[in-house]
């Protein structure tokens, strides 16, 4: 894997090791930010995820399509997806270089194909390979797919959010939920997230 672990990381791990912190409002606009739902949805849900958690894998594909249908795509909910790092770091960095460079509108396409393979690329042991053939199926050629993973300008944006999601939210875990600012660190089931959100509504 062409990536630095190093560079991934940086000092943003050290930081989303602090103490979480209580929130009672929702989160501010942050750079990086990957959007779904109406801006004027009463409750805002974020989600800090990794692309190498396998808890964030079972969200993606248990939870969310129904979150989606129910609350997001009703105009209920905006839906704020935000980027962390978790074991092996070199892969989820390298699967949001090429969610990044896929681009909108497609940006959400590939972070769930990505991660409804994710088991089987673990299994295969061959990351690189198995990143490749999802770059492929979004269009890419190889030599695409290679000059995102050797993009250092992305990298270094990507460790910076990174960085800042442990200084401003005290990211410590995957998947991190806010409801309209109130924290979860935990794999909800949707009919958990579903009180939540509807608490959240009626507040």
């Amino acid at each position: 894997m062409v990536l630095d672990r190093r560079a991934l990381i940086g000092s943003g791990l050290a930081l989303a090791a602090m103490p979480g912190l209580a929130r009672a409002a929702a989160l501010p606009a942050a750079p990086g930010d990957h959007v779904l739902g109406s801006p004027k949805a009463k409750v805002q849900l974020v989600e800090y995820a990794s692309m190498s958690c396998g808890h964030c894998a079972h969200f993606n594909e248990a939870v969310f399509p129904r979150l989606k249908a129910r609350y997001i795509d009703t105009g209920k909910v905006r839906y704020v997806f935000r980027e962390f790092l978790t074991p092996p770091y070199e892969f989820a960095g390298a699967g949001f270089l090429l969610a990044l460079k896929v681009g909108e509108p497609r940006y959400f396409q590939v972070i769930d194909t990505i991660f409804r393979r994710q088991a089987a690329i673990f299994e295969s042991g061959d990351l690189w390979n198995g990143l490749l053939q999802i770059a492929k199926t979004f269009g890419l050629t190889e030599a695409q797919f290679e000059a995102a993973m050797g993009d250092k300008a992305a990298l270094a944006a990507l460790n910076a959010r990174i960085a800042a999601a442990g200084q401003r939210d005290r990211i410590q875990f995957t998947p991190t939920i806010f409801v309209n600012g109130q924290r979860f660190e935990t794999a909800m089931s949707f009919e958990d997230l579903a009180k939540v959100i509807d608490a959240a509504a009626k507040a």
